[in-house]
């Protein structure tokens, strides 16, 4: 009794103890929210000072030892990159307190674990492991670099690999998804795009979609957690996705819905046509080499650079409306035809309204004013966020909830000037060329073409990694009728593809 009166005494004020940590004398300090403070009576020691919510990971008490383990910030002199600049690398510490009583012990671990509770941190998570992505390092990157974060965390988690593609959709499919404050991908772009996808197929979407979404990197791109990272100024690495993870600190999430009659897929990465989606399509039999993939295909492409026909025709966000040629009077007549709308303003047709999935965004009719641009295109490029890698800023201007994709477009440009275009996409400086159309969008129609000069043979359309379409066919297919045999993709290449974007639908977790 007399303990819990001790307790309650302490509640509200500062905590103050002579202690040891590591072995050394301390003044030592407990703020109520927290934050710890600890001096030595050595004057050339300095004073010593972990923020509660950016730098601690969890607590452990064994009787008078209060172990608070943390996850802190070390400046390097990098001196092999040139003098006078640092390297800033968080590493895992532990500090150990020996506190006079077990009384005391219980005092200030209660306090932490209190001030913990309260930053709204999640305390059990759904993680679910690709081992296949990138350079198959999945099941070892959870391993030896996930887990013992989440441990010293204190953190419950359930995982779960993925055995072929698709399988994160379905597992999420039929998730109890009440048991968790997270779902988290240790992937790719890839599996937070299928867990998307499967939540908004849930009869219950509209709770699923609310589950907190993260992503540690495993993949090859990896654009999304460069994106989150970059926002808040953090390197991208392993270490910092999982500790915004741990943080809980979240974020809305804009998801695009892209439909083409009644087949819908949800996308908040990307949608790419023309070069960039060779490049990353094609370039998968080069997957051993990581993200430099990309750059060493997109050599080779531009090289042999193709330009397919088309049109594109959007609706396009205040300070854009100049892009582009307004539609014609009887291009406006035809919006009733579009499968994004519906007398109502609903996104879908009578039929699918019916159903108790996840449609899509509502958009109002009135407020539509379309413009186009006709090919020949170089590539046709959507983003919700402004990295699509590790080392390509693709959208600059992109925003994770400001309810509009940023379309790249390239029409018509040299070979010379589109291989310097490539090596400024790193800081995003490329969209300031004149051979650049940089546009934010409220919804967007692909009509895709045939590659120019070779009228047998179309593009791919590419959504966060996952070819949707595909139009080239490979002649040595063709059978006695002359019938070309083609894989089956989700939809059709030649027909309009409509895509359109349902503002903060989703939620991430983030850095802050």
């Amino acid at each position: 009794m007399a303990g819990e009166e001790t307790l309650l005494e302490t509640q509200g004020i500062t905590l103050k103890e002579d202690v040891r940590i590591n072995g050394v004398d301390y003044e030592a300090t407990l703020a109520v929210n927290g934050d710890l403070v600890w001096r030595s009576a050595d004057a050339f020691a300095g004073v010593r000072r972990l923020i509660l919510d950016k730098e601690v990971l969890g607590i452990e008490l064994r009787g008078t030892i209060l172990t608070v383990r943390s996850f802190v910030e070390e400046i390097k002199e990098a001196s092999c990159l040139g003098a006078g600049k640092r390297e800033v690398k968080r590493v895992r510490k532990d500090y150990v307190f020996e506190l006079e009583t077990e009384e005391k012990g219980m005092i200030w671990g209660d306090r932490l674990s209190a001030c913990i509770g309260s930053l709204g941190r999640p305390k059990k998570l759904y993680i679910i492991v690709n081992p296949f992505g990138g350079k198959q390092c999945g099941r070892k990157i959870f391993a030896n670099e996930v887990k013992p974060l989440l441990d010293a965390a204190n953190l419950l988690y359930t995982v779960q690999e993925t055995d072929y593609q698709l399988h994160a959709q379905q597992i999420v499919g039929s998730l109890d998804i009440k048991k968790f404050d997270g779902i988290i991908c240790v992937s790719g772009d890839g599996v937070l795009v299928e867990v998307v996808n499967g939540l908004l197929q849930r009869e219950d979407w509209n709770k699923a979609i609310k589950v907190p979404l993260g992503i540690i990197p495993a993949g090859s791109g990896n654009g999304m957690v460069k994106s989150l990272l970059d926002s808040s100024g953090e390197p991208c690495s392993i270490s910092n996705a999982v500790f915004s993870i741990i943080k809980g600190k979240k974020r809305a999430l804009d998801v695009a819905s892209v439909i083409q009659g009644e087949t819908k897929f949800f996308s908040v990465l990307m949608l790419t046509w023309g070069l960039i989606a060779d490049v990353d399509i094609e370039s998968e039999k080069y997957r051993w080499m990581g993200s430099a993939r990309f750059d060493f295909y997109s050599f080779l492409r531009i090289m042999n650079l193709r330009k397919y026909t088309g049109d594109v025709q959007f609706i396009p966000a205040p300070g854009y409306e100049s892009i582009g040629v307004p539609l014609t009077q009887t291009e406006e007549s035809n919006k009733h035809d579009d499968p994004i709308l519906s007398p109502g303003g609903k996104v879908g047709n009578d039929k699918t309204l019916q159903s108790k999935r996840y449609q899509g965004p509502s958009v109002s009719i009135e407020e539509l004013h379309w413009r186009s641009i006709e090919g020949p295109f170089v590539y046709v490029w959507l983003n919700n966020v402004p990295w699509c890698n590790q080392d390509v800023m693709q959208a600059p201007k992109a925003k994770f909830s400001d309810g509009y994709l940023d379309a790249v477009i390239i029409r018509d440009c040299p070979k010379s000037v589109l291989l310097s275009l490539m090596l400024k996409m790193g800081d995003g400086s490329f969209v300031s060329s004149p051979y650049v159309t940089y546009i934010k969008v409220k919804a967007f129609r692909l009509s895709p073409g045939q590659r120019v000069g070779n009228p047998r043979k179309g593009g791919i359309i590419d959504v966060d990694g996952e070819v949707i379409a595909r139009g080239d066919v490979n002649l040595s297919s063709l059978n006695g009728d002359d019938k070309p045999k083609q894989k089956q993709y989700l939809m059709s290449y030649g027909p309009t593809i409509h895509i359109t974007i349902d503002q903060g639908l989703a939620t991430i977790f983030c850095p802050n």
